[in-house]
């Protein structure tokens, strides 16, 4: 159980707005071609680069970029460190020069998480397509913390009295619509709240809220 912060080079090329898949992509190639981790519920979530700035047509991190991956799993955290060990560029020119290791907070049994990156949350519609809930749907809550309890029971852990909720006192909450390989997903940039054990308090913020946790979508920060 760890969260990992990456520390990268400036960017010599421009970064696309839309990589977002790229990132998925690099950290696959970091975990080998033996992990389990394409296929099946996510134990893990990732962040979106921190430290960009916005051009007419793509990002530029000129004085670098930081970027936090987490897992449950501690031997996938240990094939990570591995892979950047034996090569760490990342893309456009960044590369990974600092490693370090976030320590856990001694967690209550409630704590509120900033997002970084939007919270996939849908419901099925009775056709079984999926609705995309944000923040300001009630039923958004509920998927929340189904999606929390069956990673939780996933791993071994146990699920009761735990819930998840986004904060509704937030001023400033946000839409975001991002594409990935042809398919648009919405998520919500806005603080959620997560009750439960100290236990299910930490694994939330080792493998994010919502959906599409090793797609770059829900990583949670302190």
């Amino acid at each position: 159980m760890k969260k990992i912060l990456l520390k990268l080079s400036p960017n010599t090329q421009p970064v696309p707005f839309n990589h977002l898949h790229e990132l998925t992509k690099r950290l696959h190639r970091w975990l080998g071609p033996e992990n389990d981790l394409h296929d099946g519920l996510s134990l893990y979530s990732f962040g979106w680069l921190r430290g960009g700035t916005a051009r007419k047509v793509a990002l530029s991190f000129p004085t670098g970029a930081t970027w936090q991956i987490s897992f449950y799993d501690e031997e996938a955290t240990s094939k990570l460190l591995m892979g950047i060990i034996n090569s760490p560029e990342l893309f456009y020119g960044m590369r990974v020069y600092e490693v370090q290791e976030l320590p856990a907070p001694a967690f209550g049994e409630q704590y509120r998480f900033l997002a970084d990156g939007p919270i996939v949350a849908r419901q099925v519609r009775p056709d079984g397509t999926r609705e995309y809930l944000l923040h300001d749907a009630p039923a958004a809550d509920i998927a929340l913390t189904a999606t929390l309890r069956h990673k939780l029971e996933k791993a071994g852990l146990s699920s009761d009295g735990v819930s998840v909720y986004f904060d509704r006192s937030f001023l400033t909450p946000q839409q975001k619509l991002v594409e990935i390989k042809g398919i648009r997903h919405k998520g919500s940039i806005c603080p959620v709240v997560v009750e439960g054990s100290p236990e299910a308090v930490e694994f939330a913020w080792l493998v994010g809220a919502g959906e599409l946790t090793g797609s770059g979508f829900g990583a949670l920060n302190l």
